[in-house]
């Protein structure tokens, strides 16, 4: 698997190179955004973890011109900025996953390998899970060959929880999913009340949707 790391932060890059290599990743660094762009022409990435300032520009804009041009590489954004507002500026960019500095060595591992499961997952056209099946393509959904109508919101949630199978998602994970605004990350109510439509519409697959009490929701592979 290679990771391009994007931050002109040469300790904190020294110490995400010794982690993930020990974590059997191959890195690659880019200290600048003129480096980035030279990087990201040289080689296809499994994952991009990418900073947001530099004195040659910032990694918002990084981003934005590559989504442009339809780069689809998973891109983790690692900052020190930690307003919701800043965070919604960087998913709605492109961004895939956004995690605060400083932060957890543990924390940072579950969450490369959690977007590059679900990459992994969404390069399937279909997937099914016992009598549930999923088509990434068309969005449809089907509960023993029957289909199931659900809202964007519940495909969206959906969606979110069968390509983290076997990933217990916190109720903030799948609110700060499914609320790029953030305008809803202080009510876990409306997660609960998301969890409750799908598990109705999904009739008897609801139960593939397990409970984990005190931290929130998964859906078990086996």
């Amino acid at each position: 698997m290679h990771i391009l790391i994007i931050d002109d932060n040469k300790e904190l890059v020294f110490g995400l190179k010794k982690l993930l290599k020990e974590a059997g990743f191959d890195l690659y660094v880019a200290y600048s955004i003129q480096e980035a762009y030279e990087k990201i022409d040289a080689l296809v990435y499994d994952l991009i973890i990418l900073d947001w300032m530099f004195p040659d520009g910032n990694g918002i804009d990084f981003l934005q011109k590559q989504r442009a041009l339809h780069l689809q590489t998973p891109i983790l954004f690692l900052s020190s900025k930690n307003e919701a507002h800043q965070k919604a500026q960087a998913l709605n960019s492109g961004a895939d996953d956004y995690l605060e500095k400083p932060f957890s060595h543990v924390e940072l591992i579950a969450r490369i390998r959690a977007l590059l499961r679900r990459e992994s997952t969404q390069k399937q056209i279909e997937i099914s899970i016992q009598n549930l099946r999923l088509n990434f393509l068309k969005r449809e959904v089907f509960v023993d060959d029957e289909a199931v109508f659900l809202s964007k919101k519940e495909f969206e949630l959906l969606e979110f929880l069968v390509t983290n199978a076997n990933v217990v998602l916190t109720r903030y994970q799948i609110s700060e999913y499914l609320n790029r605004d953030f305008d809803a990350l202080k009510s876990s109510n409306i997660v609960d009340a998301h969890i409750k439509n799908l598990r109705k519409k999904l009739g008897n697959a609801a139960t593939l949707i397990e409970t984990v009490r005190g931290v929130g929701f998964t859906i078990k592979m086996t």
